[in-house]
Parts: structure tokens; sequence; C-alpha cells
């Protein structure tokens, strides 16, 4: 595993330590509220519980500087598994290593066909998936399919296992153009107990994931945890500061974020031990859009159609549509088992026209390969 030695894993490490959400009042969130450029300290309370008593203010300014920003555009892509081996046991997975579950993985002329089927959606972006096995799905596995994918779609992302930086630049030349990692949870000892086997533990290798990408030529990285795992005030504090912290070091980088909550899945009805509701999802997203106003932000399909209709132009600005989270399943049965549980199976023209309902735009191609 190569080590970039980076300063940003302790500064993140060391704020989210101090970090007491307690500590802010109503004065302190309706501040942060006026401000134009928003401080680390803003944003913690921005998501303390006592901006949990202050959403509509915080969700009307969010608005405001979505649209600054974005204007009434809202991205669609959609995910393709290509595979769901995994050498990790994460809790939380279905793709779990020990977990019994249907194995799959799409050949050359299968993930062809997927493409080709989800091309004539209208669809325009790509994010290619698989689980964290190198034996299963080594990295010229992913990069012929990246090349293939390039090929259709305008905009390819890439939410695999983390990479050396000339793995990076290696896809990067193939036609990758962002890399989405999620850290689960920034708190350490949490992380260590969900993760008990597999390369994943390595929490500084997988913190330091969207740096390698950058610096193997990626002009996109997203971040993310996964909350419920650990206290969700935290770790989205910790989410966001650890991309604030990147973006102040690699200006020219595009930075997006994603807010998935627990989900249940197979084999694990009960999914995890989460209390983290829509409102505080919804306190999450708001607050990450004040503190940086210009970062991409998605809903995921874990949401239901309603909560993902109501924060699309309020906060978030791309979603998924015709989603399948198994290992194929756009141009035939799904090859293998499910990732999660989805609460929102909307076509891409159910999307459509939830977007257009609130005057907002659908945008398939906001870049062009030159």
């Amino acid at each position: 595993m190569e080590d970039i030695t980076s300063e940003i894993l302790q500064q993140v490490l060391a704020e989210s330590e101090k970090y007491s959400p307690e500590a802010f009042t109503p004065d302190d969130v309706r501040e942060a509220i006026e401000k134009q450029k928003r401080s680390q300290r803003d944003f913690a309370a921005l998501l303390s519980p006592a901006a949990a008593e202050l959403l509509e203010p915080i969700a009307e300014r969010a608005k405001i500087e979505t649209a600054q920003y974005f204007g009434n555009g809202i991205r669609l892509f959609t995910p393709l598994y290509l595979a769901n081996y995994c050498v990790n046991q994460c809790v939380y997975c279905a793709f779990n290593g020990s977990n019994k579950i249907l194995r799959g993985k799409l050949t050359r002329d299968e993930i062809i066909r997927e493409l080709n089927a989800i091309a004539v959606t209208g669809l325009d972006e790509i994010l290619l998936l698989t689980g964290e096995s190198r034996e299963k799905s080594d990295v010229e596995y992913i990069a012929e399919a990246v090349e293939t994918a390039a090929g259709i779609f305008s905009t390819v992302g890439l939410e695999i296992y983390p990479l050396d930086t000339g793995e990076y630049a290696y896809l990067r030349e193939k036609g990758a153009d962002f890399v989405s990692v999620y850290q689960e949870t920034y708190d350490t000892a949490i992380y260590e107990s969900v993760h008990p086997a597999g390369p994943k533990r390595c929490f500084s290798y997988r913190f330091n994931a969207q740096e390698r990408a950058i610096l193997g030529g990626m002009r996109g990285v997203s971040f993310g945890a996964l909350l419920g795992l650990g206290d969700f005030r935290r770790d989205a504090f910790a989410a966001g500061l650890h991309a604030w912290l990147l973006q102040q070091k690699y200006p020219h980088a595009e930075v997006s974020f994603s807010v998935p909550r627990l989900r249940s899945f197979e084999n694990h009805p009960e999914g995890g031990s989460h209390s983290v509701g829509e409102r505080e999802l919804l306190q999450v997203m708001l607050a990450l859009r004040l503190f940086m106003p210009f970062a991409g932000i998605t809903i995921s399909t874990r949401e239901r159609a309603g909560f993902r209709d109501n924060v699309l132009g309020l906060c978030a600005t791309k979603i998924s549509a015709g989603v399948s989270v198994g290992v194929g399943g756009h141009e035939s049965e799904q090859k293998g088992s499910e990732q999660f549980d989805i609460s929102d199976p909307r076509s891409v023209d159910e999307i459509h026209r939830a977007i257009q309902t609130r005057g907002l735009q659908p945008v398939y191609t906001d870049y062009i390969r030159v």
C-alpha cells in the first residue's frame, strides 16, 4: 500500500476529537446562516443539535446558494455493478466476504450490453462499481470496463477499492473522470470494529485514497460517511472537513459528497443499529451545502422517492435513476446479489418527470471530452 505521507489525516482526526456538538447555541447557528463564507466552526454549528431546531432558515439559505452555484440543473446518472466479489468482512455490507450470497462478475460482452442498455435511456454518466477483490476484479479488468464506458458515456465514475497513485493514473488514461471513496466512519475505534478482516482495515490507506486519485490526475473526487455507524454529527463533520482540506490543497479538483444511511441487506434484514432519521439526514446535507456551496451533493436510492424529490434544488444536485445494485441487471437478469435494499426504484423517465415537476432541469451531459 502506497504511503503518500499526507498531513490531512491527522488534521481531520484532531479537529474531530475536539468537536463538541452540544457546545453551540441557536445564536451561533444564526450567525453561521448569515455569513457569506463559513469557517469550520460555522460548519460545526450547522451540524449541532441547536441547528436541528432551525432547519427552515438553514434550508432557505441553502436553496439560495444551491441556485447560485448550480442554477436549476440536476444531474442524472446510474451505477453499474461489474462484480460483487469481496475479501473484506464489513459487518454492514451484503458484499461481506463471509456472507452467503450469489456472487457474480460481468464478462466483457455483458459489460458492453449493459452499458448500451443504459445509454438507450438517455443517461450520459455512468458509475462503475465492484466489490473489493483485486483477484476477481483486478485493475486491468476495471480499466477495460472504463475504456469501453468512455466510448459511450461523457462521464465515467469509479467506486472501487482504493488504489495507488499510478493505478489511478492508469484508469484516468483509460477514460475515468472521478473517484468515490467513502470512509464509512471517521471514528477509528468503530472503524476497526466494523472491519474485522480484509485490507479495508487499514484506515489511513482508505482515508488518503482521494488525494492519491487527484495526484493520479482524476478531475473529481467524492466523500462521505455511512451515517449510522458512528455519531452521525461527528462523521459528517469529519467528512466535510476532509473534503474542505483537500480542496484547499488541490483547488483544481472537483469535490462532491454522497450521504448514505445504513440500509438492510440480504441475510441481514435489520441493516444496522442506526437512528439517523430523514430530518437528521437533511440537516447534514444542508450543513454541507452551506460549508462548501460549490460542492455537488448526490442523493442515494437508499432514500425514499418523496425525500429524494424534496431535496432536489434545495441541497442535492445529483440523483441516480433506473438503478440496479446487483451485478448487471440493466440489460438482463442480475448476475449477482444486491449490495443493499433500495427505496426508490423509479426509471429514468420517472425521475426526469419528477425533476421537471419541481421546476428544475434534468441534466444528462455536463462534460464534453475533447
